[in-house]
């Protein structure tokens, strides 16, 4: 079972979503929560599988909260949504960086909001098509930190390849056939890169992966 929290300030966009999560067996909505400070007692109460977060809150945004979760080492199973309107990117840059492991925007179809939340449950990185290459495009020339500069050679040849892979929103699966190793194997490869770039989850390493130049906006 699926469990999730929703953090948002619009009790209507609230219902809305539980709505559409209560009518799935493999889901559960555990709370919900009006502000960020709220949201973040929510987290430590009920320990969700996924915490669906708006980004603009009274009292402690969505980008405090999420930074506040990924901070916590008992936290660490919680993966972090975003939800954010459209030309919101500026935060939504932030937010990843924070730990967040993906965003969607709030008009996303039902079928595709289901679809994403068991996404985020099995800790894929969720980057929503529709504004990724604009965050990519205005954020990632923003220098590199200098905790994560010069990480990139500590990567085999191999890591980095699933990383380049998994930065254009590959699965395990699809890296595995595409480099013809078991899927196994291409999480092995995630998994150590994340442990090697101090990165909380995907998300993070697509955000490397851009930063770094180790891949561009013009790579197919």
């Amino acid at each position: 079972m699926i469990r999730v929290l929703l953090v948002d300030d619009q009790p209507l966009i609230r219902s809305g979503f539980r709505a559409l999560l209560d009518l799935e067996d493999d889901i559960e909505v555990v709370a919900e929560a009006a502000d960020g400070a709220e949201g973040l007692a929510r987290v430590k109460e009920h320990l969700p599988d996924v915490a669906l977060v708006d980004i603009q809150m009274p009292v402690m945004d969505g980008i405090e909260a999420t930074r506040r979760i990924a901070a916590d080492p008992d936290l660490t199973g919680v993966h972090v949504v975003m939800l954010t309107n459209y030309g919101m990117d500026e935060y939504v840059f932030d937010a990843l960086r924070a730990g967040a492991a993906g965003f969607l925007v709030k008009d996303i179809l039902p079928e595709d909001f289901l679809h994403s939340v068991r996404v985020a449950a099995r800790g894929d990185a969720l980057l929503a098509p529709a504004v990724t290459r604009t965050l990519i495009d205005r954020y990632v020339s923003q220098p590199l930190p200098a905790s994560t500069a010069g990480k990139l050679e500590q990567l085999t040849d191999r890591e980095r390849e699933t990383v380049a892979l998994a930065a254009h929103g590959l699965s395990n699966d699809e890296i595995a056939r595409r480099l013809v190793i078991s899927p196994a194997t291409a999480k092995t490869h995630i998994n150590r890169a994340m442990t090697k770039l101090h990165a909380r989850d995907r998300a993070q390493l697509v955000v490397f992966a851009y930063q770094s130049g180790l891949v561009t906006t013009s790579d197919p």
